[in-house]
């Protein structure tokens, strides 16, 4: 295989697309291997890298069904039940506390 067409960011010819730009079409690449690369030139580092796909190859995305959506559920639940109580914290634990934050700060400081 040889290299791949590089683009300057924001100079990719119809036709091409990120994968996010897939996603908000409701498309997926579809096993189609990478078919070009944006360039983003920055000051003090490499440049930032983004893949294209062809857009007449990508595949429509695949419905979610009902295992997948009880699957995802089951996921989000696991991520906000807190490791230390055991309780539904109502949002993400965060991965830099490992808790809830009542379990991580049970006495906050008082001014």
């Amino acid at each position: 295989m040889g290299a791949l067409p590089v683009f300057r960011w924001r100079l990719a010819p119809d036709g091409y697309a990120t994968y996010r730009q897939l996603r908000a079409r409701g498309l997926r690449p579809g096993g189609q291997p990478v078919a070009a690369q944006l360039e983003r030139p920055r000051r003090r580092r490499g440049p930032l890298i983004a893949y294209l796909y062809r857009v007449d190859l990508a595949k429509p995305v695949r419905p979610m069904t009902p295992a997948r959506w009880a699957a995802l559920a089951k996921a989000n639940r696991v991520r906000r039940t807190c490791p230390a109580c055991r309780r539904d914290a109502g949002y993400v634990i965060p991965a830099s506390l490992g808790m809830c934050t009542p379990c991580a700060f049970p006495n906050p400081p008082t001014i």
